[in-house]
């Protein structure tokens, strides 16, 4: 009985004396997002503008908000994010609807790392705007941008998501989400009241 005692002993303590790496967690992990092929459709109602938008997302409107009648939402249900759309008509205000764009993009200045700014000149469909995009790991908001006509039409869109802000874990969707905006941003066109 000595002997297999000893043997086990023995046995357990070259196992210990083998193992030079000491046992260290695992970096925690995410989930993989599968992203859609970029797909998109047209928006053309009754409302003074209109843009190509992703297929896999739902348009929600503001239904009957008399105050606010133009203003939208472009959902992301598989991301549970959203691009906040705010339409204003021009009457001797444009000056002030710049100034909020920018202080509600300041408003994420806080946590953010940069802002970095694109502007968006097109004659061509008399398209004008700015284009923030907001980096750090925290920031509530990565992506806003307005675009106006400068005389008659203002037009500003915001991206959340609905979860806590965890820019690092979300970058290939706000990157994917970004592209999708830009093509709304060149597809965008003014049309009369």
């Amino acid at each position: 009985m000595r002997t297999i005692i000893s043997i086990a002993v023995a046995l357990a303590f070259l196992m210990m004396a083998g193992c030079e790496n000491s046992p260290s967690p695992k970096p925690r992990g995410y989930f993989r997002i599968d992203l859609p092929q970029h797909t998109y459709q047209q928006f053309d109602t009754t409302y003074p503008f209109g843009f190509e938008y992703p297929v896999y997302t739902e348009i929600q409107t503001q239904g009957a908000n008399i105050r606010e009648p133009y203003w939208f939402n472009v959902h992301y249900p598989d991301f549970d994010g959203t691009v906040y759309f705010s339409y204003k008509p021009i009457k001797n205000n444009l000056a002030r609807l710049v100034d909020d764009s920018h202080e509600f993009v300041g408003k994420h200045m806080a946590k953010a790392s940069a802002v970095d700014e694109l502007v968006i000149i097109d004659d061509k469909e008399d398209k004008y705007g700015l284009i923030f995009e907001i980096e750090g790991s925290e920031t509530a908001s990565p992506y806003q941008f307005y675009l106006t006509d400068s005389t008659r039409h203002f037009l500003r869109g915001a991206l959340y998501f609905n979860n806590k802000p965890n820019n690092d874990s979300l970058a290939p969707v706000i990157n994917f989400v970004q592209e999708d905006m830009e093509h709304l941003i060149r597809t965008f066109y003014w049309k009369e009241l």
